[in-house]
């Protein structure tokens, strides 16, 4: 793994977090996590939950963010990738990765429903959930854990322990309960602004943090994720491939890209050029082009899927279905 190390320097300091056989061990998590009821939990092999350095709330979540109107956003290079969100009635609403990729979560509300806007770097997950679980509103925050090199999440209320990459719950009185993914998708900052001239983007949050700058230099090329030990993908897919996963299939980006559009399975998967990577250069603007992908149903409506790398989607769909070139 060491050799690995130099492609994305930030995350050298992150190597004495591996996890052994003894500290993965719940009892060890107690003290910082007394609210956590470790008694209730579908994992059944401790060892896959390890830290990624970042103690709880060592990379904050944000509440409430501030906003503004997309004709005055000017900080933005066009090619950066943003989260969309488009809320029947609702202003669409645009979340930089320049800012997530340094917080994680931003809870939010849109037209009354609570929200959840996620980003797991190192599987390049984002996902838009509704907070709203059995008529109760959650907050959730980044616990600093990883399992399949995929965010653990955790909520405020309970400090039950969520899968960002599935937004099921996996420690916790909420084991085992699924938040509704809401439909979204990342786009770059020139494709939201020109289809929402009267949008709204997500302001600079007020924290010291390098904006615009990816810590992650080069990791969609590695050879290797990063913090995962699991099986890699079947079929000589790259492990760090991009795929779109809905349900249980995966498309590769490869397929994609080269076909434009893909209708299968009751969807139209379209791909278009002009997105940066998160993950390629220093300066997140600069990144190599990853393409824009839009999911609709039959009828032209959204529908609500992830764009992840291979390798998570093997670890989290190991039975999954992956939609080769016929």
């Amino acid at each position: 793994m060491r050799r690995h190390l130099r492609i994305f320097p930030l995350l050298a300091t992150l190597v004495a977090a591996l996890a052994t056989p003894a500290s993965a061990n719940p009892e060890r998590w107690k003290s910082e996590w007394p609210n956590t009821d470790f008694s209730r939990s579908s994992v059944t092999d401790w060892s896959e939950i390890l830290s990624g350095g970042p103690p709880k709330d060592g990379i904050p979540a944000l509440s409430d963010p501030e906003f503004r109107k997309v004709a005055l956003e000017s900080r933005l290079n066009a090619r950066e990738p943003v989260i969309t969100v488009e809320i029947n009635g609702q202003v669409p609403r645009a979340y930089p990765i320049r800012y997530l990729t340094w917080h994680e979560i931003v809870n939010d509300k849109v037209g009354g429903v609570p929200i959840a806007v996620t980003f797991c770097p190192l599987c390049n997950s984002s996902m838009v959930f509704d907070r709203r679980l059995g008529g109760k509103q959650r907050q959730f925050g980044v616990s600093g854990k990883l399992r399949n090199s995929d965010m653990v999440m955790y909520d405020v209320e309970t400090e039950s322990w969520w899968q960002q990459a599935i937004g099921t719950g996996i420690v916790g009185v909420h084991d085992g309960d699924v938040l509704k993914q809401l439909p979204s998708w990342m786009e770059s900052w020139a494709e939201f602004s020109a289809r929402n001239p009267k949008g709204l983007v997500m302001d600079e949050p007020d924290w010291s943090r390098a904006y615009g700058n990816n810590p992650y230099v080069s990791y969609d090329s590695s050879v290797r994720p990063f913090l995962y030990g699991g099986e890699l993908p079947p079929h000589g897919i790259p492990p760090l491939m991009r795929v779109v996963r809905v349900g249980e299939r995966a498309w590769p980006m490869n397929r994609l890209s080269a076909e434009g559009e893909v209708r299968e399975s009751g969807l139209v998967i379209s791909w278009a050029a002009g997105q940066a990577s998160a993950l390629d250069a220093r300066n997140i603007g600069d990144g190599k082009d990853v393409g824009t992908v839009r999911v609709r149903d039959g009828s032209g409506r959204n529908v609500a899927h992830d764009v992840m790398f291979a390798f998570a989607f093997h670890a989290f769909f190991p039975q999954g279905k992956w939609m080769l070139p016929k």
